[in-house]
């Protein structure tokens, strides 16, 4: 089964939720020092995935073209509000509240990174679905601790995942045969490195230091795809 590594992830995503809210009741002061922790663990983890770079150019040109464009057609509000209309949806019907910050902040941290990328080219092109399975502990684990804390609106980051991993594997096969290895190799290492930038500026937002428009800079990922390919082309 094609997928079977994606919804695993997905269902860990949920699992790891589920159980977060099992730890809602803690204390004001608890729960701020819990998200300042979480926040410094995540800059930590965007640092080290910014050293990956083997070409920082690339990571400034694709940061600054992404901000434009992000900028242009705003992306961080659009996401913004449709978590604000899950949380009128669902926020209606139940206690949760505040269901928008969850959904953003846990969709930007589960998506941005090379282990879903990897993972999905792994089970379209192999069927070995060992990296999304690997990557989905350490979600369902990063869930537990953001559900707790940030509300339900993690659950539901479990949906992007799943479609943005998903169509990666259904075209995982015309990548793999349209795109040299080398250039694949290249945009997922600066791609890695693009992506730190971002979960560290997430990472400081979820600590309170910062209020980084984190998703108006997603565009920069398709930009690191453009840059590379036109060094491949002019090489």
């Amino acid at each position: 089964m094609v997928l079977l590594g994606t919804f695993i992830n997905v269902l860990l995503i949920v699992v790891g939720s589920i159980i977060g809210r099992f730890f809602k009741n803690i204390s004001d002061n608890m729960k701020s020092t819990v998200l300042m922790g979480i926040g410094l663990a995540v800059t930590l983890l965007g640092i080290q995935m910014g050293f990956k770079t083997s070409n920082f150019i690339i990571v400034i040109i694709s940061l600054v073209i992404g901000a434009v464009i992000g900028e242009w057609i705003d992306l961080d509000k659009k996401l913004f509000h449709l978590g604000k209309w899950m949380e009128n949806k669902i926020g209606n019907k139940s206690s949760e509240k505040g269901i928008a910050e969850g959904f953003v902040n846990a969709t930007l941290i589960f998506i941005i990174g090379s282990m879903g990328i990897l993972g999905a080219l792994d089970s379209g092109i192999r069927n070995d679905h060992s990296v999304l399975i690997t990557k989905g502990i350490i979600d369902g684990f990063t869930a537990i601790v953001l559900s707790s804390t940030l509300g339900i609106g993690v659950l539901i980051s479990a949906i992007p995942v799943l479609f943005y991993e998903g169509i990666i594997t259904f075209f995982a096969k015309f990548i793999s045969e349209y795109i040299p290895e080398a250039a694949l190799n290249l945009f997922i290492q600066e791609m890695t490195a693009t992506g730190g930038v971002m979960i560290m500026a997430i990472g400081l937002n979820i600590a309170g230091l910062t209020k980084v428009r984190v998703a108006n800079l997603l565009p920069g990922i398709v930009i690191v795809g453009l840059v590379v390919t036109i060094m491949f082309l002019f090489q």
